[in-house]
């Protein structure tokens, strides 16, 4: 529960927790990293995931059926048609998600050696940071400076 401007309210619907129920293991998060990096056909997936093919095969079709990814037939010469598997805008829209994930792991997990992949700005090569703003602009430096209130989806608790 969440106790705001003395209106308390229930988290029963929480969007963390939603999300979670479709993102939140492990081979799904390395099946988007992989999504992000260009991978698109599962052999390729497996091969850089290390995922055992029934689990990856039903990470894919979870994250197909969830509107995440889209599948895409192709052939290759003398083969049967396949699907490669391609970020829709509902999946490109978690990219943030495992930017945020990766830069903690780069803050206290990489070690001595340091992070092993940085992202840069394509076009300035430039690293890329991650901030937090309210609408009018300001920066937000962490959850002391958020008040969180009633959506137009929580549900009220009488008093």
């Amino acid at each position: 529960m969440i106790e705001s401007m003395n209106v308390s309210f229930r988290v029963d619907n929480c969007s963390i927790e939603r999300t979670l129920d479709i993102v939140g293991e492990k081979w799904t998060f390395l099946v988007l990293r992989e999504a992000f990096s260009g991978v698109r056909r599962f052999a390729d997936m497996q091969a850089s995931t290390g995922a055992p093919r029934q689990v990856l095969s039903a990470r894919l079709a979870r994250l197909v059926d969830e509107g995440l990814l889209r599948k895409v037939p192709y052939r290759e010469p003398g083969q049967r048609q396949r699907d490669e598997y391609r970020l829709t805008e509902k999946g490109r829209d978690l990219y943030p998600l495992l930017v945020s994930l990766m830069h903690w792991g780069d803050k206290y997990l990489s070690g001595q050696q340091g992070p092993p992949v940085l992202l840069t700005h394509r076009d300035c090569g430039a690293a890329i940071e991650q901030h937090f703003r309210c609408a009018d602009g300001h920066e937000v430096a962490g959850p002391h400076e958020v008040t969180p209130l009633p959506g137009s989806g929580a549900e009220l608790k009488s008093a």
